[in-house]
């Protein structure tokens, strides 16, 4: 009699019927999730999909920068390109002041027009493609009219587009124990609501030599700049030594900080292109050639 089997799968013991009607609710609740979209893989999808929507850059005019403009910030270091980016998650997602259309909005439950909001920290993402999440808008703190050209140490904010992006400030302020980076522990760089003295910016000639003799100029586009932040006179730096893990993948961390060499001048890690698009409209091109033109002056010096 010891191989006879006095226990089956379908005896029921215990709290059974408790069990199966947990099972069956839990079920019922998460297919009710997924078909409203409320899943937390189907956010993280729709945020991505969302903030690497296409952003056409825009075009120089007679290549100066103007206020208004829709441009990249790059920083290139021995070949390794990166440019400032949103570092957005699903604790940034709102709901904006305004109703849309969105269908994703409606089923993900966040309102009829989510956006990303404040605050947002920001990375190096190495993705130079334009999109929502890595395109600025030079916006004007001093009364100028959009289309005048923006000239050397001259306030300036740097805004994300309107939409999904929230119209958000690229925002700093001096480092305490509450609020710096969280690797470096440097001064912080954030993305604020509102625009303030904290959201000031103002462009410096790359080269310390002829900064003084280019102060009123107009600024170039697609030349190497130092973006410096008027309240704490700290230059904008990417730290390539420190990593961020980010919903985009493995980035580096923002900071506002002067790195000065030996001559007291900027060190690579403050140096940023302002790139804009090609007036002709191959707007790939253009990037590649203003990245090409930064690598040649590297390596061989200024080009004549």
């Amino acid at each position: 009699m010891a191989h006879i089997r006095t226990y089956r799968p379908n005896v029921r013991v215990g709290n059974w019927r408790e069990d199966v009607t947990l099972e069956e609710d839990s079920l019922k609740d998460f297919l009710e999730r997924k078909e409203r979209g409320e899943l937390t893989v189907q956010k993280n999808v729709f945020i991505k999909q969302s903030i690497l929507e296409q952003v056409h850059l825009s075009a120089s005019q007679g290549g100066k920068l103007c206020f208004g403009d829709v441009v990249m910030l790059v920083n290139m270091l021995s070949g390794d390109t990166c440019s400032v980016c949103i570092n957005a998650d699903l604790t940034n997602l709102g709901e904006g002041p305004s109703p849309g259309t969105c269908t994703w909005a409606s089923n993900l439950g966040q309102g009829p027009n989510p956006v990303i909001q404040a605050p947002c920290g920001v990375s190096g993402g190495r993705d130079v493609q334009p999109c929502k999440r890595n395109a600025f808008i030079i916006s004007s703190v001093d009364g100028s009219v959009e289309g005048e050209p923006l000239h050397y140490n001259q306030s300036f904010a740097l805004r994300t587009t309107l939409g999904f992006a929230g119209g958000l400030y690229l925002t700093s302020d001096h480092q305490n124990f509450q609020k710096c980076a969280k690797k470096s522990r440097l001064q912080e760089v954030v993305m604020e609501q509102q625009a303030n003295f904290l959201s000031w910016w103002k462009v410096l000639h790359n080269d310390p030599q002829d900064r003084l003799e280019n102060e009123g100029l107009p600024v170039n586009a697609n030349n190497k700049v130092i973006i410096l932040h008027c309240k704490t006179n700290q230059a904008l730096a990417v730290l390539r030594q420190h990593t961020l893990w980010t919903p985009f993948g493995k980035e580096y961390e923002l900071t506002a900080h002067t790195f000065l060499d030996s001559h007291k001048a900027e060190q690579d890690v403050n140096h940023w292109l302002l790139l804009t698009t090609d007036p002709a409209g191959t707007e790939l091109t253009q990037q590649d050639r203003s990245l090409t033109r930064a690598t040649e002056i590297d390596t061989h010096g200024p080009l004549k």
